[in-house]
């Protein structure tokens, strides 16, 4: 009679997602591509933080080539700055200068970083909540602004109030918008109108820019 076979001790079913999300490392590090520009195909190491959720490579390429003859020479505003993919991409095709808002202490010195291997002074961090920078008056208006914020904590409307009463956009401003797809965008302000929407069923990704 055939010896019976005895079944392995690790088998494929006990390694589920959930097992091997518990075991992997806390400070587990990922790599974020550059695309275009000066840096491209530069990869930058960043540490996993909770929340951290960097814009994926094929919708920052199409947020690009929405804005291809517009980034050169700019000020940009990355609002929820993350791991500093969005600002990072403009500061490579050629933007004059990008303001970073990153309320996470380690992503903030994960973007400065960033700046330094770059070799790069054109970029400032602040450490701070986005809703309390943007209470602040501004110093200028910005000519490009990201709003990437964190799904499901309601904070996009509130910020485009603020980016409106406090002087961040102007006349020809370009806001691009990332957000969980329950959101009501027809509550964003009234002077914003859609450039480019290629929303998906899980998200909206949507360039407008101030009239």
């Amino acid at each position: 009679m055939p010896r019976k076979r005895q079944p392995p001790k690790n088998t494929a079913a006990n390694n589920t997602s959930s097992n091997v999300s518990s075991k992997a490392p806390k400070n587990s590090h990922h790599q974020l591509r550059i695309i275009g520009g000066q840096w491209r195909s530069r990869k930058l190491s960043f540490t996993a933080i909770e929340g951290l959720r960097p814009t994926q490579d094929r919708v920052r390429e199409t947020l690009f080539n929405w804005l291809m003859y517009d980034v050169e020479g700019v000020n940009c505003l990355d609002v929820f700055a993350g791991s500093g993919a969005l600002g990072l991409e403009a500061l490579s095709r050629g933007a004059k200068h990008v303001q970073f808002v990153e309320k996470s202490q380690n992503a903030a010195k994960q973007i400065n970083q960033h700046l330094v291997t770059l070799n790069c002074s054109r970029g400032k961090v602040t450490n701070t909540d986005a809703l309390q920078f943007l209470s602040a008056p501004a110093n200028h208006a910005f000519d490009v602004i990201f709003l990437d914020p964190p799904f499901n904590q309601d904070l996009l409307i509130p910020c485009c109030e603020l980016l409106m009463q406090q002087g961040y956009c102007q006349a020809d401003t370009f806001i691009y918008v990332e957000a969980e797809p329950d959101v009501d965008l027809s509550k964003l302000p009234d002077q914003w109108h859609v450039v480019k929407d290629k929303s998906q069923s899980s998200k909206h990704v949507v360039l407008y820019q101030q009239q």
